[in-house]
Order: structure tokens, then sequence, then C-alpha cells
């Protein structure tokens, strides 16, 4: 696990307290796009109770405001999969 992903995690894990998070780092997939400018794409599952009550967008919002600081300098592109562990043990 590189730097980036681990400062990425810890963050996410302040913020949210997941009962699970999966961060997938797809940014080799996306080499050469000028447009991110060495930043990274990921894949973002996490599952919390913080999401409890909360809309998709405000979930995004939420994990946005988490990892605000990462914007846009290491993260360029973030798919997120929020779900509250109620909705995660529904999936599975």
């Amino acid at each position: 696990m590189n730097e980036r992903v681990r400062s990425i995690e810890d963050r996410l894990r302040q913020a949210f307290s997941p009962t699970h998070m999966e961060l997938i780092d797809a940014s080799q997939a996306h080499a050469g796009h000028a447009e991110a400018g060495g930043a990274g794409h990921f894949y973002l599952r996490i599952v919390s109770p913080a999401f409890a009550g909360k809309s998709l967008v405000q979930r995004h919002q939420m994990v946005y405001q988490a990892l605000a600081e990462f914007m846009p300098s290491q993260i360029h592109a973030l798919s997120i999969q929020a779900y509250t562990p109620e909705e995660y043990s529904t999936k599975g």
C-alpha cells in the first residue's frame, strides 16, 4: 500500500469510523491522463453508521468534505459506494 492510499484511508477512518472499507487505487489504468496532473483515480466502498438517514448525495458530500485536502492534488477521480451497516449486510 502506498503512502497516498494510507493517508486517504486514515482520513476516512477518522471521519467515519467505518465498519468496512475498501479503497482501490486504479491510477495505473489511467496513466498518461494529462489533466490528472499526477493525482490518482480511486474506487471507494465504505460502510459507516454516519451515513444513516443521509441521502446518496449527502453521503457523497460527506466523503468529499472529509477528503477535501486531497482534492485535486492527490485525488483526480473518486467513485463512491457509501452504505450504512444495515444496508451493507443485505447486499451479501
